[in-house]
């Protein structure tokens, strides 16, 4: 099993019109063991901006705090908030400056930019980026993910709509991985302001 899969998780950050959500579960496992069913792995960095932290439990709540202290020290010094493209280069330089004894962890960023327009990103435990403009997962059951995300994505979703496709993705492929789910945990982004529900999932 890799260090990765330990305590298990399932993000997932989805566009829509003018709209962005991120979902995950809240399960926190020891392999096969179950923990706790509320536990967070995803952040809120501003209004507009969430980061997913998939991984590794105790880097999730280590990385979470060294981002939040980035960011006021950011915000003292540029007096502005981090746009998401910035946010996401910080925490790619953050990632890399670890490189060779890595937080264990794969991040998903989930933000409007200043026009109103989602961003999204992915990395990998060294920070090496990948931009997208439809949905980005990360977490053991990314096989479930992409195919459920595939399968019920649509371009320019309305919040509401963006919501539903974003939550039967995740319970649909959380059902189908022992590691992750026990409920979950939806944010919807949109310019004004965050709509967060909590979801139930199957306890077993």
């Amino acid at each position: 099993m890799s260090i990765l899969e330990y305590n298990g998780a399932a993000i997932i950050a989805m566009a829509g019109k003018d709209c962005v959500a991120i979902a995950a579960d809240t399960r926190l496992g020891v392999q096969a063991q179950t923990v706790a069913c509320d536990f967070r792995k995803v952040f809120k960095m501003n209004d507009r901006l969430f980061v997913g932290l998939g991984g590794l439990a105790t880097d999730v709540q280590t990385v979470d705090q060294l981002l939040k202290f980035r960011q006021n020290l950011y915000e003292l010094r540029e007096e502005r908030q981090m746009s998401p493209k910035v946010f996401s280069n910080v925490l790619s330089n953050l990632l890399y400056e670890k490189r060779f004894g890595p937080y264990f962890i794969e991040p998903v960023v989930a933000g409007l930019d200043e026009n109103n327009k989602p961003f999204l990103s992915g990395m990998d435990l060294i920070g090496a980026p990948v931009y997208t403009d439809d949905f980005v997962v990360t977490g053991t059951a990314t096989g479930n993910m992409y195919g459920m995300c595939e399968t019920l994505y649509k371009p320019d979703m309305e919040p509401e709509e963006l919501f539903e496709t974003l939550s039967q993705a995740l319970l649909a492929s959380v059902d189908r991985d022992a590691l992750s789910g026990w409920g979950a945990v939806v944010h919807v982004i949109t310019k004004d302001g965050v709509t967060s529900r909590e979801l139930k999932g199957r306890q077993d």
